[in-house]
């Protein structure tokens, strides 16, 4: 196909820095994988970046490397100094190079954020999200800093990386420079404005005059820190500029600090959802800028494209899900596209809990050298009995590897809890994964058969070699007097909209389900998810950039909730303690926002003609409710284990139904298939 007939032209033209060339523009933005912390990791991390290269990927920045020690446990060294270590990131270079691919690193200073006792800052003022308060960096100390810069740029140049991206929002160390918020100094590096750019400006400097004209640096520049206190438009359009004079080749799009109350690359964030910040300086600014956050499709990324918004796009969790995304894109396969549905549990949620990140829809990710697909010794004949993500996932990944696939299910489209998690507002995103899986159920031909119950005795007269039962789960229903009251209705009935459901409503059981029921339930009319404007004004961003971090005396604005309801959980615990650590406290606050009422520590008595009686803290109370939605959890379903003459296998909910978890189902069918 010729770049005439290209399907996405803008993005896949390359881009000239002058000393050399992209061959496209998508940039795999920097993402922390936890490869970067284990010892002697590099042939993972060559495998797993040189992957992505083969997959097309323009240029590709690493994972976060610490440029000090105040960032690292006592006693451990940044790995600029450690005698061996360029030679061991030639691995990992070689393996892009060889794919006709480009890799920067990037070069972290964690500040305040840093997880050790000696971590410093332009100021002692402690992070709300982390417990060390940090000490005064002295002006000995910050000179020690931006060497540490410029020694790991030279160290990248010399384990033949072709640049480097320093980064300078999130929030980090450089970003705590830049504003009042975090600096109270009063010497050189604190006070007025020009004083507290110093830093990223001599980092800059420094770096570009030790590795010269023909490496390239990136700048992660915070355009939009959403926290009090944050940088002005005109301020970020000054540092901006001054780096571009200062040497860099590229300045990257920065959105939010960790600490901001506002949700930036969640599920419920819109698609490109922040592109129209980087518009605002692109035009002003001399040197390629690159647009990131919420960037999953080529169709969206080939837009913000088009419309002049930026030179490049940002897409990290994306390369996670499909390493081969570009390539795809390009041969007009688009639909066949792994897509990353922002959920945020295998990345970001393992990375802040000390695991190795991975990708719900992609189990591969970070595991390329552990987990392999080959082509299988012997070709069996394989019976799939459910089609939700572990059945997909056991189908796909079998047929893959030349099985005889056969997917059975006793509904009249595939995906089972899927298509529950799609219609919540705010996942609608879900829907993209069962896209892509019946792209590959029809690329592979698997034999799927909807509507279609299978009994135990079918199987066993049958001819299939093994059989994997994925046939998920069935609501649980808890030991409650009046548990039968015509008011009850379980979440699948509600969620489906197959139930009328008043306007007072309580719901048993506060876990993912139970958030999800009552995200669905608070909803009057279409969910704000794709709706950018709706968004910024539900969350309170500025649009005009005329407040200070861009939410400085802007007020957010929840809609209500299209009724009243009672969120109700057994334990003493605060509700959503439990969901993910990345997401959870989003959707607890979208909820609040919104009115939802949440109980705790409930000890429930009855459910009658008056309502949902119960025990709150030994206080007893009476929710005079229209109905009462049971979340209380699910129960395995695998009758057909019972009497099966083949070998099988349990996957799933059948095999673990205690709380549904996609990323559980979808990497256990991952790797037995794998093994089949």
């Amino acid at each position: 196909m010729s770049r005439t007939e290209s399907p996405f032209p803008r993005l896949l033209e390359p881009l000239d820095l002058g000393f050399t060339t992209l061959n496209n523009r998508v940039l795999m933005g920097s993402m922390h994988t936890g490869l970067e912390d284990i010892p002697d990791s590099h042939q993972r991390m060559a495998a797993f970046y040189g992957e992505r290269a083969s997959g097309g990927v323009g240029l590709i920045v690493t994972g976060g490397f610490m440029a000090s020690k105040h960032c690292l446990p006592e006693g451990a060294e940044p790995l600029y100094r450690i005698p061996g270590e360029i030679n061991k990131h030639k691995l990992i270079t070689d393996a892009v190079h060889r794919e006709a691919g480009k890799i920067c690193l990037q070069i972290l200073h964690t500040g305040r954020y840093s997880r050790t006792e000696n971590l410093i800052a332009p100021s002692p003022i402690k992070s709300p999200i982390n417990r060390f308060v940090p000490l005064e960096a002295s002006q000995e100390t910050i000179e020690e800093e931006i060497e540490s810069f410029v020694d790991f740029a030279e160290f990248c140049q010399k384990a033949e990386y072709d640049g480097v991206e320093i980064m300078g929002s999130e929030g980090y160390f450089i970003n705590e420079f830049i504003v009042q918020r975090t600096n109270r100094r009063t010497d050189q590096w604190g006070g007025s404005y020009e004083n507290r750019i110093r830093l990223p400006l001599e980092i800059v400097k420094r770096v570009r005059a030790r590795v010269g004209e023909k490496f390239i640096i990136i700048f992660r520049l915070s355009m939009l820190d959403l926290v009090e206190g944050g940088s002005s438009y005109e301020e970020v359009l000054q540092l901006g500029q001054a780096l571009c004079e200062a040497g860099v080749s590229i300045i990257n799009t920065g959105i939010g600090w960790h600490e901001a109350q506002i949700p930036t690359i969640a599920t419920k964030v819109p698609r490109a959802a922040f592109s129209w910040v980087t518009a605002r300086f692109r035009e002003l600014l001399s040197v390629p800028v690159i647009s990131s956050n919420r960037i999953n499709t080529p169709e969206v990324a080939e837009e913000i494209l088009a419309r002049g918004d930026a030179d490049m796009v940002s897409m990290a969790r994306p390369l996670l899900a499909d390493s081969d995304f570009v390539n795809k894109a390009a041969s007009g396969h688009a639909d066949r596209i792994n897509t990353c549905i922002a959920c945020n549990q295998a990345c970001l949620d393992h990375i802040f809990s000390g695991q190795l990140s991975s990708c719900l829809v992609n189990p591969r990710a970070c595991h390329e050298l552990e987990l392999q697909l080959d082509k299988a010794a012997q070709c069996k004949q394989l019976a799939v009995i459910g089609a939700g993500p572990a059945g997909l996932a056991t189908a796909v990944t079998a047929a893959e590897r030349g099985h005889s696939v056969s997917l059975f299910d006793a509904a009249d489209k595939i995906g089972g809890q899927f298509n529950l998690a799609r219609r919540i507002p705010g996942k609608e995103e879900f829907s993209e994964t069962l896209r892509y899986y019946q792209a590959q159920l029809d690329k592979l031909g698997v034999n799927v058969q909807l509507n279609s119950r299978v009994t135990v005795s079918q199987l066993n007269d049958s001819n299939f070699d093994e059989v994997i039962l994925a046939t998920g789960i069935v609501p649980r229903l808890p030991d409650i007097e009046g548990i039968d009251h015509p008011c009850i209705v379980n979440y699948v009935d509600v969620i489906k909209g197959n139930v009328e459901v008043g306007e007072r409503v309580a719901i048993i059981g506060a876990g993912g389900i139970g958030f999800d029921t009552a995200e669905y339930l608070s909803h009057a009319g279409e969910s704000t998810s794709q709706n950018i404007a709706a968004f910024m004004e539900e969350w309170g961003i500025d649009m005009n950039l005329q407040s200070r971090g861009g939410i400085e005396g802007v007020e957010a604005r929840f809609a209500a909730s299209a009724r009243t309801i009672y969120l109700c959980q057994r334990k003493a615990e605060g509700l959503g303690k439990r969901l993910g650590k990345t997401t959870g406290w989003i959707h607890r606050l979208g909820l609040v926002k919104r009115g939802i009422k949440m109980l705790a520590a409930c000890d429930y008595q009855r459910i009658d003609d008056d309502g949902l009686h119960l025990m709150v803290d030994n206080d007893p109370r009476l929710l005079e409710v229209d109905n009462v939605v049971i979340c209380a959890g699910q129960l395995p379903l695998r009758e057909l284990s019972e009497g099966l003459q083949k070998p099988f296998h349990l996957i799933g909910g059948a095999d673990v139904a205690t709380e549904l978890d996609a990323k559980r189902a979808i990497e256990q069918g991952t790797r037995l298939a794998a093994v089949l």
